[in-house]
């Protein structure tokens, strides 16, 4: 049998784009310079990719300034004093606040899968930020003149924006990373933030047909930068009976660094819904050792014994670089761990078959 795999999204960016990303913030690079280094990491990351023998690719993030900002970059009614994220390493992010609308997104996915599409051979998935995280740009003191209210429907708006623009270009199926999901639960113990965001997300995904919601997926994490993590801490108990009300056809969930995996496959087993996907993490980006196929194989093997292969897929844990600055994982690495996914997903479909 075949267990499907895929990528969560980002790859490490090489040394000469993060240098040409530099230059080109500080003035000494022009539009194009900067440009043609991006082509070039995106076409190099798709070859990597696909000698992996990865059935789905993506660009790896190549030309994002970040997994969360990309369809920030450039927008002027911006202050750089926005919501602060603590990992647990103490290293922090810091997001953007919102000082005018209306909103409107500086750029579509679409372009990310075009690009892509120029060079792969093969189906091309694309990461997209949910309206959730996207609303946390919006001051707690409101913006005169611009309600919380007429932002979020401008937000909803955009997103569907967003992820029809990924599909229109050719994309074979969207993301969204929603990883602030485990991060609310520590912020809000009663959960009353994590449903208000799943309502939001909700109200995008209502817009998009049944088939349509088949192609779309969920991804959770507890964060991952710099070697770091931001919510790990926190029980997927908490996350995982909301997350699955999200009206997705698919969910990538992180599961190769969870400390009892057993038990957190049972909640899954239990709350996930008719239809659902799942796809279990198997490689673990922050940790620099290199998991054999074998190894990728019995984590599947594992979450067959619980969940069953019907709707089971495998993934990675997370983004590898999901910040454009983050060089903790070497790109070498990535990939290596990329290709032990795809022949220890392979194994596992041998054995279960």
């Amino acid at each position: 049998m075949i267990i499907p795999t895929e990528p969560i999204g980002s790859i490490p960016r090489p040394g000469y784009l993060i240098e040409a990303m530099t230059a080109h913030g500080e003035g000494r690079l022009d539009d194009a310079g900067l440009a043609e280094a991006m082509d070039r990491a995106v076409a190099e990351t798709v070859a990597a990719m696909e000698a992996t023998g990865s059935p789905v690719i993506t660009d790896g993030e190549q030309s994002k300034p970040s997994f969360a900002t990309y369809p920030l970059s450039g927008l002027d009614a911006l202050a750089p004093d926005g919501v602060v994220i603590p990992f647990e390493d103490g290293h922090t992010r810091q997001l953007p606040r919102l000082t005018a609308g209306p909103f409107r997104y500086t750029t579509y996915s679409g372009a990310y899968v075009a690009a892509a599409k120029r060079h792969a051979s093969r189906p091309v998935k694309q990461a997209v930020i949910a309206p959730s995280a996207i609303s946390l740009i919006y001051p707690q003191d409101g913006i005169d003149g611009y309600p919380r209210d007429a932002f979020i429907a401008d937000l909803v708006n955009e997103c569907e924006k967003d992820i029809r623009s990924a599909f229109e270009a050719g994309a074979d199926s969207v993301q969204i990373d929603f990883t602030e999901g485990r991060l609310c639960c520590k912020l809000d113990p009663s959960r009353g933030l994590l449903r208000a965001f799943v309502e939001l997300n909700n109200a995008v995904l209502g817009r998009f047909s049944e088939e349509e919601r088949s192609r779309i997926g969920v991804h959770t994490c507890p964060g991952g930068d710099q070697d770091s993590t931001h919510s790990a801490d926190v029980d997927y108990a908490e996350l995982l009976p909301d997350l699955f009300a999200i009206q997705a056809g698919r969910f990538f969930v992180q599961m190769a660094s969870e400390a009892d995996r057993p038990r957190v496959l049972d909640i899954i087993a239990r709350e996930r819904r008719a239809g659902q996907t799942v796809f279990i993490g198997v490689t673990d980006p922050i940790d620099p050792r290199v998991e054999s196929a074998e190894e990728v194989c019995d984590r599947i093997l594992e979450a067959a014994e619980h969940l069953g292969t019907d709707g089971l897929g495998c993934t990675d844990d997370c983004g590898f670089s999901p910040f454009g600055d983050d060089v903790s994982t070497a790109r070498d690495t990535a990939i290596a761990k990329i290709q032990a996914r795809v022949e220890g997903a392979k194994l596992a479909g041998d054995r279960l078959g």
